[in-house]
């Protein structure tokens, strides 16, 4: 039997559902779908992580409608297979939540991408981007648009181990800095 190592240098990527549609105001908001913007910006943000060479091996999504149809439009843009699993308690999590969930991944996992809501997604992003990076840090804290992505490395050898401040933000994209 043959012991899986834990892989170094994590990926994390933190991806915000795409834009809503509030058409049925009688709709649950679990179950609101995406609105005709939304599906262009998601499609746009799988196009940017393609680019990127970004290839998540597990993705970790809200079960939620509107995360679900953002994660079923960007995928097609990836090289990657990941593992995809759908979890209700991600629905409306908070920061601490999310990175709690971070901690419990495999440590033989060496990246994930995570499909979540805000003010969760911004407040993770905040927290895991280092304080030395203030202009970054301003950008991601003026806003965290509908389908923008944070993506951090960090060096730990468990998914354990990472805390606040101690990953390297590589990049922070909404869809308006995206061209047609």
């Amino acid at each position: 039997m043959s012991v899986k190592k834990p892989q170094q240098n994590k990926e994390i990527v933190l991806l915000r559902h795409a834009k809503s549609s509030w058409d049925d105001p009688l709709l649950d908001d679990f179950d609101r779908p995406l609105a005709k913007r939304g599906r262009k910006a998601a499609k746009q943000i799988g196009e940017w992580l393609k680019q990127r060479g970004i290839e998540p091996a597990l993705v970790l999504c809200s079960a939620s409608e509107r995360t679900r149809e953002t994660l079923e439009l960007v995928l097609p843009a990836l090289k990657a297979d990941p593992v995809i699993v759908y979890e209700r308690r991600l629905y409306l999590a908070d920061a601490g939540d999310l990175l709690d969930r971070l901690h419990e991944i495999a440590d033989d996992v060496p990246s994930v991408l995570m499909v979540g809501h805000n003010p969760g997604m911004q407040d993770l992003a905040l927290a895991l981007a280092p304080k030395r990076m203030r202009r970054e840090r301003r950008r991601l804290a003026e806003k965290f648009p509908t389908a923008a992505v944070a993506w951090f490395r960090t060096g730990a050898k468990h998914w354990s181990d990472i805390k606040p401040n101690e990953t390297e933000l590589l990049a922070y994209v909404r869809p308006a800095d995206l061209k047609d």
